[in-house]
């Protein structure tokens, strides 16, 4: 079991590090609980790590991790970049 309710609703994308830990790269669930916000997400997902951690992105746009969701909501985490 992934976390995720039967039918689809969000797209879940992971990203780099995030990506690589949990050995997937996209998922489609429907939250388990109303309202839907990318924290209840990543926890219904049981990701690893603090949320408070990585940004996150709706539909390709910078968002909270409070930001209400919609059925067909793309939603990204995106783990901290270290560069050098």
């Amino acid at each position: 079991m992934d976390g995720c309710a039967d039918s689809p609703a969000i797209r879940v994308r992971l990203f780099a590090s995030l990506r690589e830990q949990v050995g997937w790269s996209e998922r489609e669930c429907k939250p388990l609980q109303a309202p839907a916000n990318p924290a209840a997400i990543w926890a219904q997902l049981q990701l690893p790590g603090d949320p408070s951690h990585v940004r996150v992105a709706i539909n390709h746009r910078f968002a909270a991790l409070d930001s209400p969701l919609e059925a067909g909501d793309e939603l990204a985490f995106l783990p901290p970049i270290s560069g050098g």
